[in-house]
């Protein structure tokens, strides 16, 4: 009997309230000792709740439905039939309270994609001889020329005359903006990153990309197929076999007292009610551990999933670039060119700029005052600071570049990263390199899910190839489709589900039709990505996605106990209707019996709202602190890294000094950081751990950073007036094991204590 919504929820709550209060009526009246009064009651009882009934019975019957729901009817129509009028009050309240049970718990007729409309725009502006008209985006005709405003989505497909920097992750999911050179395409739906740029249409709005992105959500949603509940699952069998029972009683007793009894014990309250407990306790549950599940059907479904398809951007990665490494000219210290390329790269809109303000920010570098800035679209930022001329942007010509620099656009390559060049007086000084970092939980989710049952986990981007592998390769994944379509998401999910129940996960526009073809959509929705979100099937409501592993493993449950409380409840019902047969149970005993079966399946039922911790509690407040230590240490790490390098140039003295820079920062920084995680936190997270054991590897890499660091610091004293030639490579290996070991280190803490769920 499934439950439609909105005012129909209220009738079924109202059929709720209506039955119970005549069951306790003609409860009443019997006590009072007027049983003829009471009988009448119940009577009323049986028929308000069989007419609807039998009208949402008929419903499914006509849509090719049929399971628990229509041997409750049988059961009703029984008992009238026969006079049994108190086993019937009670059958009616089971099915009135099945229904409002479950009617939180279905799966919705369609979904909202109002998010996805709202995004699209209505207006354009269309150029003129004096500027520009601003029309309505339906009057767009292709071959006319439109202005795009910054930070306005392009509302057409068109090509750029003269180029222009782009934000496409709305439709292929890649944070970084795109330079698009003159006579590009460019789509509908992606927004303009920098100055305001002139798009010849190539189309009309109803026949460009973003209208092709909300068709396909529109056309995934219609065609959803609902999940099989698990009480009509166990019905398909147990139905024909309540009938056959009856039947037979009947037929060898001569009583039609007999097979009401046998209907009445057989009446599947234990899926009317156990199972929609499960499920929506299995939803409570969720919804405590941050993840709102929008129906029943959803976590049924998550609670059997075998494959699980993801975004990369913004979902296994942090959605934003950051800077990685700072690779810094010899003479230059990290902080400096932070704080200079900051100074100029604060006023700039780019999402690039952003994260060297932010690197800047962490390095306790602050940005300084700047003078004169001024911003090429796609070459960079330029300002005047502290007298000198500070540039941000793109690199010179590689085959000018100095030796350090030559090896830094290398490094730049070999990392995948973006290089961003710092220049003063036109002298490039350094090189940051900007990546969009793996999230520090996605490796710890991934075994989790697989734990939880998700057999098969695929990469679906939108981003290159050689990005997504590289991600892919991290985290252990099955496999990578990159540079992928909306259109072409949603046939990879299709092909999916055609292998097993399978869950798409995803957090931006480019997400949404194929969040809406999956069995179950899980969007993040912390970064306000809305037509995701209303897309999806659940959605997490903060920024980490071990939430998923966290919805997984309590639908995994919550299944498990739903499909735990049907089956046994099921079985009793099976011994209780071979009882009523043989005829050991009159048709008020066997209600009464079937009640006893209800509680004791209730019961297990509402294990759904308790079970394990999901993880181990971490004090958070340590955590951030630790946390925050780390991106403050970025430049003394990167001192050790600058510091291994100058030495490929000799016992030189701007090596000497990059080494005892490195040496000084890692007594003052480094070492002290580490012994605090020693004696703070590690013993701290100990419980969450289960136990010291849980940090001994952390330790032992802890006691390696320290022998390297006195190794580095023994090479000093043994060279008060300079680095000798002899000690180079000694020295050398020593730093680069050094910043080796910290960068696994901090990446290992990061990803294993970090993550911890906090207390």
């Amino acid at each position: 009997m499934r439950a439609e919504g909105g005012p129909s929820r209220l009738r079924e709550v109202a059929l709720l309230a209506v039955v119970l209060v005549l069951a306790a009526a003609g409860g009443a009246a019997w006590w009072a000792g007027a049983g003829t009064a009471a009988n009448v009651v119940w009577a009323v009882a049986d028929v308000v709740t069989l007419g609807p009934a039998v009208v949402w019975v008929a419903a499914d019957l006509r849509a090719k439905r049929w399971g628990a729901d229509l041997l409750a009817v049988l059961a009703l129509a029984a008992t009238v039939a026969v006079g049994e009028y108190l086993a019937g009050a009670i059958v009616a309240a089971m099915v009135a309270t099945g229904r409002v049970l479950e009617a939180g718990a279905q799966r919705r007729a369609s979904r909202n994609l109002t998010a996805l409309l709202d995004r699209a725009p209505s207006v354009a502006h269309l150029r003129t001889a004096t500027g520009h008209e601003t029309v309505p985006v339906g009057e767009v005709r292709p071959g006319q020329l439109i202005v795009v405003l910054p930070g306005e989505v392009v509302p057409v497909d068109g090509v750029l005359p003269a180029g222009g920097t782009l934000d496409e992750s709305a439709l292929t999911g890649e944070p970084l903006p795109v330079a698009r050179p003159a006579g590009d395409t460019v789509h509908s739906g992606v927004v303009n990153a920098g100055a305001a740029v002139v798009v010849r249409a190539s189309a009309a709005a109803a026949d460009s990309t973003y209208a092709g992105v909300v068709l396909l959500a529109e056309e995934a949603a219609a065609r959803t197929a609902s999940v099989a509940r698990i009480a009509d699952r166990v019905a398909m069998w147990f139905l024909p076999a309540s009938l056959l029972i009856a039947a037979v009683a009947w037929a060898l007793t001569g009583e039609p007292g007999r097979a009401v009894a046998v209907l009445v014990t057989a009446t599947p309250c234990p899926l009317l009610l156990a199972v929609p407990i499960a499920i929506t306790g299995g939803m409570s549950r969720a919804s405590k551990a941050g993840v709102v599940v929008k129906d029943g059907a959803a976590i049924e479904a998550l609670g059997r999933a075998t494959v699980l398809l993801m975004d990369k951007t913004g979902t296994v990665t942090r959605g934003r670039p950051e800077i990685t490494d700072v690779i810094c000219a010899p003479g230059h210290d990290a902080a400096e060119v932070l704080a200079l390329a900051a100074a100029v790269e604060q006023y700039s809109p780019h999402v690039l700029a952003a994260a060297v303000v932010r690197a800047a920010a962490s390095a306790g570098a602050g940005p300084v005052p700047a003078e004169d800035v001024s911003e090429q679209p796609g070459s960079g930022v330029a300002g005047r600071v502290r007298g000198c001329d500070v540039r941000v942007g793109r690199p010179p010509a590689e085959a000018g570049l100095p030796g350090w620099a030559r090896g830094a656009a290398r490094r730049g390559r070999l990392d995948l990263a973006s290089v961003l060049w710092v220049e003063a007086d036109g002298e490039p000084i350094a090189a940051l390199l900007a990546k969009d970092p793996i999230r520090p939980d996605a490796a710890r989710t991934m075994r989790r899910l697989r734990s939880a049952g998700i057999g098969q986990v695929r990469l679906l981007t939108g981003d290159r190839v050689d990005n997504a592998r590289e991600v892919a390769a991290m985290l252990g994944l099955d496999d990578v489709h990159a540079e992928v379509t909306p259109a072409e998401k949603l046939r990879a999910v299709e092909a999916a589900s055609a292998q097993g129940v399978t869950v798409m996960t995803g957090d931006g526009v480019n997400d949404a039709p194929a969040l809406a073809a999956a069995d179950v959509g899980v969007a993040l929705g912390s970064r306000g990505a809305t037509a995701a979100a209303q897309a999806a099937d659940a959605v997490i409501l903060d920024d980490r996605l071990d939430r998923l592993a966290d919805a997984a493993e309590i639908a995994r449950r919550s299944h498990r106990i739903a499909v735990q409380s049907a089956v046994a409840g099921t079985l009793l019902s099976v011994v209780a209707m071979l009882a009523a047969a043989w005829g050991f149970l009159v048709p008020v005993a066997g209600a009464l019996v079937q009640e006893a079966i209800d509680v004791a399946v209730i019961l297990n039922a509402l294990r759904a709202l308790g079970g394990p911790k999901i993880g181990g509690p971490a004090p958070a407040a340590l955590v951030r602190r630790f946390e925050s230590e780390h991106e403050r240490l970025l430049p003394a790490r990167t001192a050790v890294r600058h510091a291994a390098d100058a030495l490929a140039e000799g016992a030189t003295a701007a090596a000497d000094d990059a080494v005892r820079t490195a040496a000084r920062l890692l007594t003052e920084q480094v070492l002290p950081h580490e012994e605090a995680e020693e004696t703070e936190l590690y013993p701290a997270l100990a419980p969450a751990l289960g136990g010291p054991e849980g940090t001994v590897t952390m330790s032992r890499e802890h006691a390696e950073i320290g022998r390297l660091a006195r190794r580095v610091q023994r090479h000093l004293e043994e060279a008060p007036d300079g680095i000798q030639p002899d000690q180079v490579d000694d020295l050398r290996a020593t730093l680069y094991g050094l910043d080796a070991v910290l960068t696994l280190h901090f990446a290992q803490e990061e990803e294993a204590y970090f993550t911890l769920p906090s207390a």
